[in-house]
């Protein structure tokens, strides 16, 4: 009797982009088949570096957390996740100073307010689990959290 070959996936991926800059404010980024347009300067064709990074969290949080929630047995709907810097105003709280070049900052995105909603009820202390499973997990917070920034997560259920 034969067996069959144990397929493994892939643990580390190649990824790529790659940008036509032509001008100094405008980054069509190409990303796969996608080209992404990342401005600064007033024009308002796409988001910024920072808005990016700020997408890039929440797009994370919500695929680890619909795995982790799957891995947990635990049943969220869908999330509606929102990112502010900054724990009283919907401005972000960057420190300019570095991308002005005024001085060198160690830590841009200083702190970030991680709201995480779920369309069905959700227990807290399943919240609280999954929350734990996804900083674990999620790459991007790992980055933000690696750089120095704090992250103060709220996870909540709309029908609470």
């Amino acid at each position: 009797m034969s067996s069959s070959p144990t397929i493994r996936p892939k643990t580390t991926v190649k990824l790529r982009a790659k940008a036509n800059c032509p001008s100094h404010s405008l980054a069509n980024v190409e990303i796969r088949n996608l080209v992404v347009p990342v401005e600064r300067g007033g024009t308002n064709i796409g988001p910024t570096p920072t808005d990016t990074a700020l997408a890039a969290l929440i797009g994370c949080t919500n695929v680890i957390g619909h795995k982790c929630a799957k891995s947990l047995d635990i049943s969220v709907g869908h999330f509606d996740i929102s990112a502010v810097c900054g724990l009283r105003s919907a401005v972000c709280e960057f420190d300019r100073r570095g991308v002005t070049l005024a001085e060198e900052i160690d830590v841009p995105f200083q702190r970030i307010h991680l709201s995480v909603e779920t369309s069905e009820l959700v227990s807290q202390p399943d919240l609280d689990r999954l929350a734990a499973e996804v900083a674990k997990f999620c790459p991007l917070a790992k980055l933000f959290r690696q750089a120095g920034t704090e992250i103060i997560e709220e996870w909540t259920s709309s029908n609470n």
